[in-house]
């Protein structure tokens, strides 16, 4: 209405919005959320270590050894970051088998019986 004030704060519940839908693609989906991160590592990565390597295959001497250590540092931290989203992506998919198995333990409404091909309720008598 006319006059009203909104309780709705655009920066604060937009970051609560990003942050609930980062955690469940990191809860359901880690390998996604974790390749993310391992492109994002090695992209960086790859363009701090790039001149370093150009040079040193030119002059056989590398003149910038801390930018070469953290060219390396960095694409640790992106295999690290992908080994992690691969664990993590095959335990969430045990727990789903495991959560899919434990749901197929309880019988169906319907049950089959040998004698006769027609299903027939559970609760009624042969």
């Amino acid at each position: 209405p006319a006059g009203s004030v909104s309780k709705l704060n655009t920066w604060r519940d937009g970051f609560r919005i990003l942050s609930t839908i980062g955690y469940l693609v990191r809860e359901e989906r880690p390998l996604i959320f974790f390749s993310f991160f391992f492109f994002l590592l090695a992209a960086i990565s790859l363009l701090i270590g790039w001149p370093v390597v150009s040079e040193f295959l030119e002059t056989g001497q590398v003149p910038r050894l801390p930018t070469a250590v953290l060219a390396m540092g960095l694409m640790l931290l992106a295999f690290l970051s992908l080994t992690c989203g691969l664990i993590l992506d095959t335990v969430t998919r045990g727990r789903w088998e495991l959560k899919r198995m434990s749901y197929l333990a309880f019988p169906g409404p319907l049950e089959f019986d040998l004698d006769r091909s027609a299903p027939r309720r559970r609760h009624d008598d042969p």
